[in-house]
């Protein structure tokens, strides 16, 4: 979720302009939006290929049930033995998975594949994002991940950071509760909001001028998909929450609102590094490690 800010609506309009003109121009580009885009800054840009980082990738497409085309990247694990097992990563809110790759590049040393896919409207993904869409993106990769490993006994891991996480507990809780296959051996949340009305809340009351409308304007935000309501139900597939102290971003209590009412088995990591940041350092790159491997 990095870089939310309400002041991005603000652009479009010359600083010369009326205050009230201003504050009802911004007010009707978030109405006519739903709010919802407010979670969504994709782009274009290439900013890095699995082969610069040493890693070997496949290019994935996949078409959606609503026409677009989804682009995403599969990365081998890099080991002579069979994969341990296969992590699904949903990334953040920001460009597209070319800027997140590093995020995951480390786990096919490790001997984990990779699937990453850029949400619609990022990368070479086609269409325009908004929440519903987004959510059943995320169903089409892993059914796509189902047809490629339909057995159980491969371990199937999602990861989800900040606005990947958001979707990721929705996405998962449905997949837990329909008793799709193959199982969820483990779900990761790093850095993720505990509700997208809230959030969206939040951040909207920290910017003067939408301010006084917070409360109305976050009521355009659909509330059917709120991690703290869902999470309990990813159960009984154990979850990892991490979230760091020092996140300026999604502040730090977020974390701890979707741990209470997770169901065991549980674990929450506080790490302290920047919104994002989290498997720079590799001792809490060995905690998902753990993590992941006590699974089994």
């Amino acid at each position: 979720m990095a870089g939310w800010h309400p002041r991005v609506f603000l652009t479009r309009f010359r600083l010369n302009k009326r205050p009230a003109t201003l504050t009802l121009l911004a007010l009707i580009a978030l109405l006519q939006t739903g709010c919802s885009s407010v979670f969504f800054y994709p782009d274009k840009v290439t900013y890095i290929t699995p082969d610069r980082l040493n890693l070997e990738y496949e290019d994935i497409y996949l078409d959606t049930a609503d026409g677009e085309t989804l682009h995403g990247w599969w990365l081998p694990a890099l080991t002579e033995e069979p994969a341990k097992g296969t992590v699904y990563y949903l990334h953040g809110n920001a460009q597209n998975v070319s800027a997140h790759i590093l995020n995951v590049a480390w786990l096919p040393e490790q001997g984990y594949n990779v699937f990453a896919i850029d949400y619609r409207g990022y990368g070479q993904s086609t269409g325009a994002p908004d929440i519903e869409g987004a959510l059943h993106d995320t169903e089409t990769g892993l059914r796509w991940l189902a047809e490629r490993h339909p057995e159980n006994d491969h371990p199937l891991f999602l990861l989800g950071q900040s606005l990947g996480g958001g979707l990721g507990i929705a996405l998962a809780s449905e997949w837990v509760q329909r008793s799709e296959q193959p199982q969820l051996s483990g779900v990761i949340l790093d850095g993720t909001f505990s509700g997208f009305r809230l959030i969206a809340r939040e951040k909207l009351g920290e910017f003067w001028l939408t301010w006084p409308f917070q409360i109305p304007l976050s009521w355009s935000i659909t509330d059917d998909y709120e991690g703290v309501d869902r999470i309990a139900n990813i159960a009984p597939v154990p979850v990892k929450i991490i979230h760091s102290a020092r996140d300026g971003i999604i502040p730090f209590h977020h974390g701890m609102r979707l741990y209470e009412p997770a169901e065991q088995p549980k674990d929450f990591l506080r790490t302290d590094t920047p919104h994002g940041a989290t498997f720079v350092l590799p001792a809490y790159r060995e905690a998902v490690l753990e993590f992941m491997e006590g699974t089994f």
